[in-house]
């Protein structure tokens, strides 16, 4: 099972890495759900992760709030994608939404395009998407490249309270798209999680202390 580690800035990657973490999640401001971190530290935790053979995807996200963005932030998320692969991000991790909590299908084809074939994965505004129209939303997002959705199954709680709809998905997305599931999850809790869903990845912050 892969344990991917949610790092706000560069701070706990070594330790994570050492532990076992195989994938990283850089960002920032974890405070407001994570934005795009600085070049800088994109380019280190790239670094030190690969040294380590472990992948490192990169948030883009220019703000806290809401995943509608006007035109000048879509200009600063393509600009954010490009420079985050070219300093050796392995894939990006970003989500935009429609006023009606539906996948923003334009933005997401332009910042698929800037992502210069890195893995994809559509984060949890996911989860804003009315549980209606999800299964919807993960065939789309499987036709236009994405490899992952990250979710914890609602837009509040841990996903252990919601693990009867995490599976669901889970069986729909089953061959078409990869389930990574998040929230509330620590290493205490984890076996929990494991004999209800069985998992093949899990994201976190608290997942190796």
């Amino acid at each position: 099972m892969i344990k991917e580690f949610c790092a706000e800035n560069h701070e706990q990657v070594a330790c994570a890495l050492a532990l076992g973490s195989q994938r990283i999640e850089l960002c920032d401001n974890l405070a407001v759900g994570g934005t795009t971190p600085s070049y800088g530290v994109m380019e280190y935790v790239c670094q030190l992760a690969h040294q380590q053979e472990a992948t490192v995807m990169t948030m883009i996200r220019p703000r806290g709030g809401n995943f509608h963005y006007s035109p000048e932030e879509v200009a600063m998320m393509l600009v954010d994608c490009r420079i985050a692969r070219q300093v050796g991000s392995d894939g990006l991790v970003f989500g935009a939404l429609t006023e009606e909590n539906w996948l923003d299908e334009p933005v997401l084809k332009q910042l698929v395009e800037a992502s210069d074939g890195g893995e994809l994965v559509f984060h949890m505004a996911f989860d804003l998407i009315p549980r209606s129209r999800q299964k919807e939303a993960i065939d789309w997002l499987a036709d236009h490249g994405f490899q992952r959705i990250l979710t914890r199954g609602h837009i509040s709680g841990s996903a252990l309270e919601h693990w009867q709809w995490l599976k669901e998905i889970m069986d729909y997305a089953r061959g078409k798209i990869e389930i990574l599931i998040g929230g509330g999850l620590t290493k205490e809790n984890l076996p929990q999680l494991m004999d209800l869903l069985e998992p093949d990845q899990v994201h976190g912050t608290r997942l190796f202390w």
